[in-house]
C-alpha cells in the first residue's frame, strides 16, 4: 500500500509556475504565476518559494544598475517617510509641553 499526499492547490499554482519559468522559459508567465500564488496563498511556504522565484526574475532581468537605482530612491523614499513620522511626533510632543 503507497501512501500518496494529495498536492495543495499552491503546491499546484507553484509547480505551474516553476514549470513556465524553467521549463518554458516563459518568464512574464511565471511571474504572473507567482505573483497569482502569492496573492492568493500568501501564508504558504510555497508563497515564499514564489517571492525567492520572483527575485531570481528580477536578478535575470534587470540590469544590476537599474536594480541599484531603484533600491536607493526606495530607500531614500522611506528615510522621507521616516522624517515625516519624526516631525509629526515631534508635533505632537511640543503640543502636549
Amino acid at each position: 500500500m503507497r501512501n500518496s499526499i494529495e498536492p495543495t492547490e499552491a503546491s499546484r499554482q507553484y509547480a505551474a509556475a516553476y514549470a513556465a519559468h524553467y521549463t518554458g522559459r516563459d518568464l512574464p508567465l511565471a511571474f504572473q504565476l507567482y505573483k497569482e500564488l502569492m496573492a492568493s496563498h500568501s501564508g504558504t511556504p510555497e508563497a515564499g518559494y514564489a517571492r525567492m522565484q520572483v527575485q531570481n526574475l528580477i536578478n535575470a532581468v534587470v540590469p544590476k544598475q537599474e536594480l541599484l537605482d531603484a533600491q536607493i530612491t526606495c530607500l531614500l523614499a522611506h528615510f522621507q517617510q521616516d522624517d515625516q513620522h519624526d516631525s509629526e511626533r515631534i508635533l505632537v510632543m511640543e503640543e502636549k509641553n
